[in-house]
């Protein structure tokens, strides 16, 4: 039987460039990274996303990839990639990388060639017209930045079919060499150690925008599997993780009867999340989660609160992302695309640790693999003074020294400033000086972790919401195995109780996690007959003995 270690992983994203820097250039690399696993192994994380990392223009934060089978040299080279592997795997730690294959770079050698001459065979691995398409100024993913998803290209004579910005022209997946280049570029990390993929934009990987279908392939969604036939047969334990923003009735599309995507991010989720947390109720997650949709039993969600890019919000009502926006983002300046946030976690609940704390708890709980932002467990915040999305991809802030510890380079040569100043610099907000505070947010994401890791419950069985009193509280219960784990969290300002809806009545209940107790409570039981009280933003996680079904 395949080991679907992604069931219960704990996955930590980062940018190499923002992590460390080694030679004080002033940019981070993979030196630095290898360097600073102890950090994320100690955290408790099990497997490391990276961000892009190949050579590119980086108009796009690597997004606009220029050479798929090598390392940006301002990060380093093949072979410290290579290093750094087998520093991860000496500790145990998973590496999957993300794969931009949607598009290209403008610069990139294959549109150089296909631009420059009709007749190359490189001209069909891109999707272009003679005529500006009807459709050319709808779909944007970046509206109000974004001009077009057609652009004219002098050299070719031709327009070009861009999801994304001008200088990101989209492959034409219709084309059997460009799938075969990508199963290419798969094989070719994966021969490298890494344990998977993250799959950019996956729903514009697969569309058929500006083509026609080729025969046989009428459903695009059928690539997916493609894709998964490949992985499989090079590495069968290798993973996919989607970002697929998609609504319900598409999910089966995506995973398929198991034979398409093993995991996607909860997009629905994670929207209903912050509308709970921004409505100090829980009825928002928990209206989400009594209908959600059942998917195979080897695939699954990814929980986050933030990313890399913005909170995207675009799935709410009008009235439900004003809400949100009136609660952690009031600002314009705050607010990015029409549809979402650009701030960091800690920075939009107002640096009140109490209600941090229970967020990354409630997380944590949610049924899926959880995925954390690199800075988010010692409460890195943004920088509001950097353009679109840049503000939550500030230096990582590793001790109260100059430049955050992040490099010894001159401050105008980081590669972003590494923010400085307030309730959230580097000088207040560090590493170091967490790793020796009790109580501090770092020490509770590494308890969160450790409880989190040793409940397999959440990532592999049967997620219910249980009745409660309040409003403010949710109940969550997980049987798998015969064992039956509890999850609660209080969303409000305020001391709330709720019976716990036993099955039996001479359970015993066992507190593994508590926002009082701090410290694991193994051993000490709770009087099941009593209502359960929980603080304000307190939580708690608990097995129940004699709950076994």
């Amino acid at each position: 039987m395949l080991n679907l270690w992604y069931k219960n992983a704990v996955i930590y994203c980062l940018d190499v460039e923002t992590f460390i820097d080694s030679n004080g250039d002033g940019v981070g690399d993979f030196r630095g990274l290898a360097d600073r696993l102890d950090h994320i192994e100690s955290l408790g994380a099990t497997c490391i996303w990276l961000l892009p990392f190949y050579p590119t223009p980086n108009r796009d934060n690597g997004y606009d990839v220029a050479d798929y089978y090598n390392v940006d040299p301002k990060l380093g080279t093949l072979g410290d990639f290579v290093e750094f592997m087998n520093a991860a795997q000496d500790r145990g730690l998973r590496v999957i990388l993300d794969l931009v294959v949607n598009h290209t770079s403008i610069d990139h050698p294959w549109f150089q060639e296909a631009r420059r001459d009709r007749n190359s065979p490189r001209r069909n691995w891109y999707v272009w017209s003679d005529t500006k398409p009807e459709n050319a100024d709808e779909g944007m993913v970046f509206p109000g930045v974004q001009e077009s998803t057609w652009t004219y290209d002098e050299m070719a004579g031709a327009w070009y079919m861009h999801r994304f910005f001008k200088y990101q022209p989209d492959l034409n997946i219709t084309n059997p060499e460009v799938r075969e280049e990508i199963e290419r570029i798969m094989g070719f990390w994966l021969q490298l150690g890494v344990s998977g993929f993250r799959i950019d934009a996956a729903p514009f990987l697969i569309e058929y925008r500006g083509v026609q279908p080729p025969p046989g392939r009428q459903d695009p969604h059928h690539y997916l599997t493609e894709m998964r036939e490949f992985l499989s047969w090079r590495q069968a334990e290798a993973m996919i993780l989607a970002e697929a923003n998609i609504p319900d009735e598409e999910i089966d599309e995506y995973f398929g009867d198991g034979d398409r995507l093993h995991m996607i991010f909860d997009f629905m989720l994670n929207q209903n999340t912050f509308l709970a947390l921004a409505r100090q109720s829980a009825a928002p997650v928990a209206a989400r989660l009594a209908k959600a949709v059942e998917i195979p039993a080897t695939a699954q969600w990814a929980t986050f609160l933030r990313n890399h890019d913005e909170v995207d919000l675009g799935r709410l009502s009008e009235a439900e992302r004003q809400e949100v926006f009136a609660a952690f983002g009031p600002e314009p300046g705050m607010q990015l695309y029409g549809r979402g946030i650009r701030r960091r976690m800690a920075a939009m609940l107002g640096g009140d640790q109490r209600r941090l704390a229970m967020a990354y708890s409630l997380m944590f709980s949610l049924p899926g693999t959880p995925v954390l932002w690199y800075g988010d467990e010692i409460g890195m915040g943004e920088d509001l003074s950097l353009p679109d999305r840049q503000p939550v991809r500030t230096p990582m802030q590793w001790s109260d020294e100059a430049n955050g510890g992040f490099s010894e380079a001159p401050p105008d040569k980081v590669v972003r400033p590494v923010i400085s100043g307030g309730a959230f610099g580097h000088e207040q907000v560090n590493v170091m000086q967490q790793q020796q505070q009790a109580g501090s947010l770092l020490q509770h994401m590494q308890r969160l972790i450790r409880t989190r890791r040793a409940c397999p419950e959440i990532g592999w069985g049967r997620c219910e919401v249980l009745p409660a009193e309040p409003e403010g509280i949710l109940l969550l219960r997980y049987t798998w195995r015969k064992n039956t784990l509890v999850a609660a969290h209080n969303f409000t300002a305020g001391t709330l109780s709720t019976p716990l809806p036993l099955d039996k009545p001479g359970s015993r209940v066992v507190p593994l996690l508590s926002s009082a107790g701090g410290e694991t409570l193994s051993g000490t039981a709770i009087d099941p007959r009593a209502p359960l009280e929980l603080e304000p933003y307190g939580f708690r996680w608990f097995r129940l003995d004699g709950q076994r079904r």
